[in-house]
């Protein structure tokens, strides 16, 4: 049983990892993978990421910048702001229920 609680925490939604990881500046791809590893523990192989990062370019909530030494850093655009906001608000809420939830089943 303790396998499968630590397998747990390794779901995760790439994109909205990626946006938490721009919230904090300008990063290219093998920062973010570090950021995300850092802050979340999660490690993003990099052909999942790159496909994330097309996705969220496409949704116009990243946008690439100048090649710097050949890495190409990306921003969070307004609205990926936006959508990261109501992402966490969301999230938040489940969250206050699951606990909620959990301390009543408790009693």
């Amino acid at each position: 049983m303790r396998k499968k609680l630590n397998d747990l925490g390794r779901f995760s939604n790439p994109s909205l990892l990626i946006l938490s990881s721009l919230a904090s500046g300008n990063k290219h791809g093998y920062a973010m993978i570090q950021d995300i590893e850092e802050f979340s523990g999660t490690r993003l192989e990099v052909g999942t990421l790159y496909g994330a990062l097309a996705r969220l370019e496409e949704q116009g909530w990243i946008e690439p910048l100048e090649s710097v030494d050949r890495r190409r850093p990306y921003r969070l655009t307004a609205l990926g702001l936006t959508a990261l906001q109501e992402q966490l608000s969301t999230m938040q809420q489940i969250v206050n229920t699951g606990l909620r939830r959990l301390a009543e089943a408790a009693q």
